[in-house]
């Protein structure tokens, strides 16, 4: 059976828990394969709101859902969501899966992420003061505790006392701020331990053993490609790789398992959190697509920056995952604008530039090309059928699909999971890309 990858094809907070959610109910496994709670993904069904931040959005369906290693984990915010879920009558037990090897967020982690945005003055980045950024760093310094730590209590406490040890000679050296008390934590995250042990597994084993028989699976990754610590608007950029690599590496399965990636993009674009955004609209049009579209931030609360769609940026989702469709969502914001616009191409110091330049520098110095198109006043949110929408919203999309280069398979007209409209059944794609790839 088929695996497929959603990506967030722009700056994140694209509506992947929307996307993940509709096309969970056709797989057997949902993998977070990278993030923190530093990202909120929000899904309504039948006029509910659900608002999570790391489990995975299939856990609303009853399906296996699993936070792999490639995430990082603050186990306090895990637990309060998962008393959140219990408290709707979703059911984890059974169902939600950890992986051992899922490195945690520590309590200094937020306190450096605070300390190092203060920092960084007129440059900083616009984190969201999680602690996400320090775990990472810790991670790739080979100093991180993972979550299968905390099931040996010596050994958690070993490595605790020898990273907070040289943490606070740095806070006394650099930040001038309060040590931490090391016994403290330990005893804070030994008790959160108890209630997280039957959740922590192998993960890895438990996908590939998931792919092995023949299940299907659904890999929902955080944030978007303009995020990207290697392939986004560096520096203004997360910490991992939401790109569609990440998930071999962050739920540890190899390339050839994955069959299928599905882009999630606004028919707009935002971004929230410091850095270069060419399409923002910085007037009343702009205000009027961030309350209409509901633009805070589902973790933060914070209003995003809004624009116009950005071609440019799509297309370089398209080329760093592989992408072979789009789900195009919050299509009917749109709806009562008299005319649209896509940036098709920037202007980059007399040249044209068809292409995403690498580096936010030289992002911040582009200026978009516009294509514009007549708009729609009609209500799109009860269609059911492309053919039921108003003529131009559909040549809106289509414009879209051939300035991109891949087709629209999903396109969102309202917040609810009914108010999806599918242009193809995404699963089957991924059977044909397997098809052919076995040719």
């Amino acid at each position: 059976m088929p695996s497929v990858v959603i990506v967030g094809a722009q700056w994140g907070d694209e509506g992947k828990g929307k996307i993940t959610d509709f096309l969970a109910r056709d797989a057997d496994m949902v993998v977070r394969y990278q993030g923190g709670a530093n990202a909120g993904h929000t899904v309504v069904v039948d006029g509910i709101t659900y608002k999570l931040h790391l489990v995975p959005s299939g856990i609303i369906h009853g399906k296996t859902c699993v936070i792999g290693n490639g995430c990082v984990v603050d186990p306090e915010t895990l637990l309060r969501e998962i008393e959140y879920l219990h408290g709707h009558g979703v059911d984890t037990q059974g169902r939600l899966w950890i992986s051992d090897a899922a490195h945690l967020i520590m309590p200094y982690h937020q306190r450096l992420d605070a300390l190092q945005e203060q920092l960084r003055g007129d440059q900083r980045i616009g984190t969201t003061g999680r602690g996400i950024g320090p775990a990472y760093a810790d991670k790739a310094a080979r100093t991180g505790i993972r979550v299968g730590d905390l099931l040996d209590e010596a050994l958690f406490r070993q490595r605790l006392e020898r990273n907070v040890r040289q943490l606070n000679d740095l806070m006394h050296r650099v930040y001038d701020s309060e040590p931490f008390d090391v016994r403290a934590i330990a005893e804070q995250y030994l008790d959160l331990a108890s209630r997280l042990r039957p959740y922590i597994t192998d993960t890895a084993a438990l996908i590939n053993e998931a792919l092995d028989q023949g299940r299907r699976v659904l890999f929902e990754g955080a944030q978007g490609t303009m995020l990207d610590l290697d392939h986004g608007s560096y520096p203004y950029v997360t910490s991992s790789y939401p790109s569609a690599g990440g998930a071999c590496i962050g739920a540890g399965v190899g390339p050839t398992r994955i069959d299928h990636v599905i882009g999630v993009a606004k028919a707009y674009t935002s971004r929230v959190g410091d850095g270069p955004f060419p399409t923002e609209l910085d007037d009343e049009i702009g205000e009027w697509i961030r309350q209409k579209g509901r633009e805070f931030g589902t973790t933060t609360g914070r209003p995003r920056r809004c624009g116009w769609l950005d071609a440019v940026v799509l297309r370089h989702a398209v080329q760093v995952s592989g992408l072979g469709g789009l789900a195009l969502v919050h299509l009917d914001t749109l709806g009562g604008l008299e005319r649209v616009r896509i940036a098709s191409a920037y202007e980059y110091r007399g040249q044209r530039l068809e292409r995403l330049p690498h580096g936010a520098h030289q992002l911040a110095q582009c200026r978009p090309i516009y294509e514009e198109l007549p708009g729609w006043d009609e209500d799109i949110s009860s269609a059911r059928r492309f053919e039921d929408l108003p003529e131009n919203a559909r040549n809106y999309v289509r414009r879209v699909e051939a300035l991109v280069g891949v087709p629209v398979q999903l396109l969102s007209i309202g917040p609810d999971r009914a108010q999806t409209i599918a242009l193809d059944d995404v699963f089957a794609a991924a059977a044909r890309a397997r098809g052919a790839g076995a040719r």
